[in-house]
């Protein structure tokens, strides 16, 4: 091309100056050309005649690119994008860096698609439901992005849309044309698209342990991202060991056992075992939140809002956390922060949980969800025992409670700091121990204990957990620790509840012994009050309604323990509900007739006698044997 000063009238409208111009690919050099071209024209008087001619031009290339994409559309294209992503078949679609289009039925007009590209990059197939997610990439703003969702999300074009959340530029307009092409690029390249084993659940998966295994990926909810992520190693391994073996030579109960209840909760499936509680309680100032920490530290970052949960929750939220960590331990901080609709169904929350199972639920379309399962330890903390909040003794059976004393750490703020920079170690180094005992040997070792640990009185649930707790113990002292610190075992047999503090028919017996002692007053008729009955031969004689009333105030069922009571000769009944007639003020009345004082204390007292107002007079009482 020669100089613009050489050109004249006629040979600045020569065909050849616009082939020139127009073929050059650069965008803004063909615009600088053009400008100095119509500079040019201006100056030789024949500008209207240029533009006319520009314009004709930018017509003719124009019909000449859509002719060229129509030509391809019938052929099978290729993703054109720039980028990590290998070029993909997508039949008819024009898919670039400029985004993805297609053109109308007679193949006049272009239709845009998506402003951006995207594509389907791999299949995830979930093991325990068989469903699967697809994985998107999609680049906006010259970055690529990618996201697993389900794969019905774009199959549909009433749900494609919900991806304009995460930046898919897509609208009801353009929803039909996405899913399309989407669906054609991945049955275009069905061999192509890997497709890998997935989970929703952390823990064991057959012989596989997530997030250790990474030959199965994680495709949990995505509100519980965070959860996930903070699952794992950070920081210095050594600094956190030897902060961790000079607490455990403190000796303090506190401290080995929620260590232990924490690597135990990965054990729970493996010895047939029930999930269960671990509850640390006591005063505020005590240790208990770092105590909790300390357990976090094991497997994940103990930081708030990490790993560590709290009851300010509702039972469903429960469910789908315990679900999701499967194996790994609930953690749920301060007792105290129960939410209302948890502190009114707690004893319904304490089944669930221990339950391993979550609730039957329906979905939108009528069907059946997937049921919330887990085998797990649960880890609570608060200033009350967990189990003053409940009274079934179902449900105390499946807590274990361990008093927090005094400054269980010297310095405690120390220790948070500490875990929160270093943790997620010890966790990773005890699945691979479990790994290398095998299940057979693991189990052998829980039931040996087991029976070491057995009390004739003792609750069978709460034993149970106490063995897998003790086995954690054992495990993570001989080949993580090596420092002899075992919890003691008499300490250990100590946490469980007799037979007697746990059923709830006796608890309602001495409930009902305790209000009677207290209201003496009720079985006095010269006093001019509510009376109950009378007071007689060793038998509280009281009015049926009387006793119905105590019982729904203390949360005990009237019926079941008057079944009880019968079986164990706790009343007299000629055989009428229960019941036995006495006269009472000159008429026959059908009554109760509960003995008085059946059962002595634990702790070797003898219960005061209606009446008696001589103290409790200790006597011997022989130990009970441990098999």
């Amino acid at each position: 091309m020669q100089p613009l000063s050489k050109y004249d009238r006629k040979t600045i409208l020569a065909e050849e100056v616009f082939i020139e111009i127009f073929e050059q690919e650069d965008e803004i050099k063909k615009a600088q050309m053009l400008l100095s071209f119509q500079d040019r024209a201006k100056e030789l008087g024949v500008k209207s005649q240029f533009d006319m001619l520009v314009r004709a031009y930018r017509r003719v290339e124009k019909e000449s690119k859509a002719q060229r994409r129509t030509q391809n559309s019938l052929l099978e294209n290729w993703t054109n994008f720039t980028g990590k992503y290998e070029a993909m078949k997508c039949g008819s679609w024009i898919a670039s860096d400029d985004g993805i289009h297609t053109f109308n039925k007679d193949y006049t007009n272009e239709v845009i698609v998506c402003y951006h590209p995207i594509l389907p990059i791999g299949r995830l197939k979930n093991l325990e439901t068989g469903e699967e997610q697809i994985r998107l990439a999609y680049k906006r703003n010259h970055k690529w992005t990618e996201i697993t969702i389900s794969k019905d999300m774009i199959t549909s074009a009433s749900k494609i849309v919900q991806l304009s959340k995460l930046g898919v530029s897509v609208t009801s307009e353009n929803a039909k044309l996405l899913v399309k092409y989407l669906s054609d690029v991945e049955n275009l390249n069905d061999d192509d698209i890997p497709v890998q084993k997935s989970t929703s659940k952390l823990g064991w998966i057959g012989q596989d342990f997530i997030p250790y295994d990474t030959d199965i990926i994680f495709d949990g909810d995505m509100q519980f991202k965070q959860l996930y992520e903070s699952i794992g190693c950070y920081g210095n391994k050594q600094m956190w060991m030897d902060h961790v073996l000079e607490l455990r030579k403190s000796g303090r109960m506190e401290i080995k056992f929620f260590l232990a209840a924490s690597f135990a909760s990965v054990l729970v499936g493996m010895t047939g075992a029930l999930p269960f509680i671990v509850d640390l309680w006591g005063e505020t100032e005590g240790g208990k939140s770092v105590a909790m920490m300390l357990a976090a530290s094991i497997w994940a970052n103990p930081a708030d809002s990490m790993y560590i949960g709290d009851f300010k929750t509702t039972d469903v939220q429960l469910e789908v956390r315990s679900d999701l960590l499967n194996h790994l331990p609930l953690m749920l901080d301060d007792s105290s922060k129960v939410s209302a609709r948890i502190r009114d169904n707690f004893e319904g929350v304490v089944y669930d949980l221990c339950s391993g199972k979550g609730k039957s639920r329906s979905n939108r379309e009528l069907g059946i969800r997937k049921e919330s399962r887990w085998k797990n330890a649960i880890l609570t903390n608060g200033e009350r025992p967990l189990s003053s909040y409940v009274t079934q003794g179902g449900a105390i059976n499946r807590i274990l409670e361990v008093e927090c004393k005094e400054k269980v750490f010297q310095d405690p703020q120390y220790t948070a700091e500490l875990l929160k920079k270093n943790y997620g170690f010890a966790g990773k180094r005890f699945i691979r121990i479990l790994k290398e005992m095998g299940v057979d040997e693991i189990k052998e070792m829980q039931q040996k204990i087991q029976k070491e640990i057995y009390r004739d009185d003792a609750m069978q649930k709460q034993s149970i957990a106490l063995s897998v707790i003790l086995t954690a113990d054992k495990i993570a002292t001989e080949h993580i620790f090596h420092d002899g610190q075992y919890i003691d075992l008499e300490d250990a047999r100590s946490l469980l509840a007799s037979q007697s503090e746990v059923s709830e028919h006796e608890r309602c017996y001495r409930y009902l012994i305790d209000k009677i002692s207290m209201n003496h007053q009720r079985f006095d008729p010269a006093v001019n009050m509510e009376q109950w009955g009378v007071l007689e031969d060793g038998y509280a004689v009281m009015h049926p309604q009387a006793v119905k009333d105590l019982c729904r105030n203390g949360e005990f069922s009237y019926k079941a323990f008057m079944n009880w009571a019968d079986r164990q000769g706790l009343i007299q009944t000629d055989g009428t509900n229960k019941t036995k007639v006495k006269k009472i003020d000159g008429r026959s009345v059908r009554c109760v007739w509960l003995k008085l004082n059946e059962f002595e204390d634990r702790d070797g007292f003898s219960p005061v006698k209606i009446g008696d107002e001589e103290e409790n007079v200790p006597f011997e009482q022989e130990e009970l044997p441990f098999k």
